[in-house]
């Protein structure tokens, strides 16, 4: 992986890609005019994170441009701040100032809506083992504006962890979190979505296994929730009791410690 600007970046826009080649120990290479196909050529690279002003994309030749963006998560922020339910808030039991870990991060979106639910005093960690995903998400956390002030500041809140779940979760002490969330990528989509579907080629397409699951009981003290399809075995081979929602094709199951 490297990084990069877009054409004619101003100096803020290479100092943050400075910064964040140096956090992911990645090189930062100049722009100079080349496109993306030719700078993979030359520096016989795949994965190129592109910044440009208040934004940030993954460029990998051949493939669709994967951007940082809110998405529905921004939608379901703007709920929450009218006073309205969000099911994944309901079911993890989740307060105000409480401790969660994302243990898929993606493109962030569920670690939005807990960042803005748990507050100033609460902590979300999002763990992503992708290191493009990882260094995408770090990025666009602290640089993307939204028209919400609040939500701005619960972006900027997450931290952003590169590592895999089971072994982060395995150093963390006995009931030390509030809430383990897990949204593994489903292994067949529910939407076809032109913003999600470049997702499944960086992301850990792996099955969520039981240690992870053991490994967040002991963890967690209120709640190991997992999101998966509604007709997925998972929630029966995980452990994990099914909450059924009549109108969504998505659903959750919860285990509570």
């Amino acid at each position: 992986m490297m990084i990069t600007t877009g054409d004619d970046a101003a100096i803020d826009t290479i100092q943050r890609a400075q910064k964040l080649a140096a956090e992911f120990a990645v090189p930062y290479i100049k722009r100079g005019g080349r496109s993306i196909p030719k700078l993979a050529s030359a520096y016989n690279e795949t994965d190129f994170i592109v910044l440009v002003e208040q934004e940030v994309r993954i460029m990998r030749p051949g493939e669709p441009i994967m951007q940082f963006h809110p998405s529905m998560a921004y939608v379901r922020a703007k709920r929450l701040l009218k006073g309205e339910a969000d099911p994944m808030i309901t079911h993890s039991l989740i307060e105000p100032g409480d401790h969660v870990i994302d243990c898929t991060a993606g493109l962030g979106a569920d670690s939005l809506v807990f960042s803005l639910y748990t507050g100033e005093q609460g902590k979300v960690v999002a763990l992503e083992s992708s290191m493009p995903l990882a260094a995408l998400l770090t990025e666009g956390l602290r640089s993307h504006v939204t028209a919400l002030e609040a939500v701005n500041e619960a972006m900027r809140r997450i931290e952003v962890i590169q590592q895999d779940h089971v072994t982060y979760l395995s150093k963390q002490p006995d009931k030390s979190v509030d809430v383990i969330y897990f949204d593994p990528m489903f292994r067949e989509a529910v939407h076809q979505s032109a913003a999600i579907a470049p997702l499944r080629g960086f992301s850990n397409n792996n099955a969520l296994t039981e240690e992870a699951v053991k490994q967040a009981i002991r963890v967690a003290r209120k709640s190991v929730l997992l999101k998966e399809k509604w007709d997925s075995p998972e929630y029966e081979r995980l452990g994990f009791k099914r909450i059924q929602r009549k109108t969504s094709k998505i659903e959750y199951g919860v285990i509570y410690p």
